[in-house]
C-alpha cells in the first residue's frame, strides 16, 4: 500500500495549489490527483476507507517521494478529529504549513466564500459571523497539533509571499525538506491557480449554465464577446472588500495575540507590523 511521505496542510488561500503544481512537475515527486482529497479531514471522505486514500498514490514510482495537499487539514475547530486519523496512518511524516499575510488571507478567504455564494453580507459583518474566516489565520492555534503529535523537524512553516520573491530557493528548500536530492525548476508560465478576485459568483443553476461545454461551446458561438463579457462583470467582486478601522483593530489584536505565540515557538518576533518584510528575507524554523 502506497503512503504519502509528506502532506501540505495549509493554509487555504495562501498559495498551495502553486506549490502543489510545482511539485509535481520535479521528476520523483508524485502528487495527487485530485490535489485535495481532504481525506482525514471530511468524515464522509475518510469513510471510503484508507484504500481508497492509497488508491491516489498508485501511479507513482518505486521511489516516488509522494504528496498531497489539503488545506482542510489546518481548519481547526472544523475538523477536530483530522489529526488523530492521520497519525493512526500516517505516523511518520512531513507536514508543510504556507502562511500569508493573516489579514490578506482573510479577505481572500471572505472573497472566495462570497464567489461560492456562502458568504453573502459585508465583510465587517462576516467576520463576526463566519468565525472561519479568522480561525484559519490563526497560525498558531492551526500548527501546534501538528507539532505536538509529529515533532518541530518534521514540520515545515513556509512564507507564500516568499514564493513571489525568491520562488526557486523556496521550491529548494520545501524539495530537501521532504528528501528530494535532485535539482528543482520553478516554472514562470505555469496559470495562477485559485484567484479568487477572478471568480465567478455562483448562481442558482450555475454548474447547469457555466460547467456545460455545449452549452458553453454555443456560448461563444452564438453570443457576442462583449456581452459575455458584460454579464461576467455583473457575476464578480467589482471592489476589493475595506474593512473599517473598527475591523481593523479587532483583528490586530486577535492576530498579534496569535503570531506571538508563533514567536514563542519559532524564536522569531513576528507581528503584523514586521511580517511582510520577515516574509520576503526569513526562514524560521520550530524550537
Amino acid at each position: 500500500m502506497t503512503k504519502p511521505n509528506f502532506i501540505i496542510i495549509g493554509a487555504m488561500k495562501s498559495a498551495t495549489s502553486t506549490l502543489h503544481e510545482q511539485l509535481a512537475l520535479q521528476p520523483g515527486i508524485f502528487m495527487s490527483t485530485p490535489k485535495e482529497p481532504n481525506f482525514f479531514s471530511d468524515d464522509d471522505v475518510y469513510q471510503l476507507g484508507l484504500g481508497w486514500y492509497a488508491h491516489l498514490f498508485e501511479n507513482a514510482s518505486p521511489n516516488d517521494i509522494c504528496g498531497e495537499s489539503s488545506t482542510h487539514y489546518t481548519k481547526l475547530p472544523d475538523y477536530p478529529d483530522t489529526i488523530n486519523r492521520m497519525f493512526a496512518f500516517l505516523p511518520k511524516l512531513k507536514l508543510i504549513y504556507v502562511i500569508r499575510h493573516p489579514v490578506e488571507r482573510l479577505i481572500s478567504h471572505y472573497m472566495h466564500q462570497w464567489s461560492q455564494n456562502v458568504i453573502r453580507s459585508d465583510i465587517n459583518i462576516a467576520i463576526n459571523s463566519h468565525p472561519e474566516l479568522i480561525n484559519y489565520s490563526l497560525y498558531s492555534m492551526q500548527i501546534k497539533p501538528y507539532i505536538e503529535q509529529y515533532g518541530e523537524n518534521n514540520v515545515l512553516l513556509v512564507f507564500s509571499e516568499a514564493f513571489r520573491h525568491n520562488p526557486h530557493k523556496e521550491l529548494d528548500r520545501v524539495a530537501r525538506f521532504i528528501g528530494y536530492d535532485k535539482s528543482v525548476t520553478w516554472y514562470d508560465d505555469l496559470p495562477e491557480q485559485n484567484v479568487s478576485s477572478q471568480r465567478v459568483r455562483r448562481f442558482k443553476g450555475y454548474k447547469l449554465v457555466v460547467d456545460n461545454p455545449v452549452l458553453e461551446l454555443l456560448r461563444r458561438k452564438l453570443i457576442p464577446q462583449c456581452f459575455r463579457d458584460f454579464v461576467k462583470q455583473q457575476l464578480v467582486m467589482k471592489k476589493r472588500p475595506e474593512l473599517t478601522l473598527e475591523s481593523q483593530r479587532k483583528l490586530e489584536k486577535i492576530f498579534n495575540d496569535d503570531l506571538n505565540t508563533l514567536s514563542q515557538m519559532t524564536g522569531i518576533e513576528i507581528k503584523l507590523a514586521n511580517y511582510k518584510e520577515l516574509a520576503k528575507n526569513k526562514h524560521i524554523s520550530f524550537i
